[in-house]
């Protein structure tokens, strides 16, 4: 299961972006985006690392979500309040952490 088919299942709205400049421009389009679903190695000009901490700072009510199967990375790297999930992570805890963040 993709994390757009996870994101939507529980009945959220998920827009899709192939790399972190595609999602930078969905972010800039003025879409209302509440919520951002990352894994750290998706390509683009920054990895998923940096578009969370790009995200942060210019969208700073945005929830955050990183993810990875290869890279660990530490609280340090992390934008305040991103929550991290290595994978394979557990879709309960993906969706739990939505809906406990996100708008309703």
């Amino acid at each position: 299961m993709s994390a757009v088919d996870l994101v939507e299942e529980a009945g959220f709205k998920a827009v899709e972006a192939d790399n972190a400049d595609e999602a930078l421009a969905i972010l800039q389009s003025g879409e209302p985006i509440h919520g951002v679903f990352t894994d750290i190695d998706m390509p683009g000009s920054i990895d998923g690392v940096g578009l969370a901490n790009v995200v942060r700072k210019q969208w700073p009510g945005i929830v955050i979500l990183v993810a990875s199967g290869k890279r660990r990375v530490s609280e340090v790297q992390l934008p305040d309040g991103a929550h991290y999930f290595p994978k394979p992570y557990d879709a309960k805890s993906i969706i739990r952490t939505l809906e406990d963040r996100l708008p309703d």
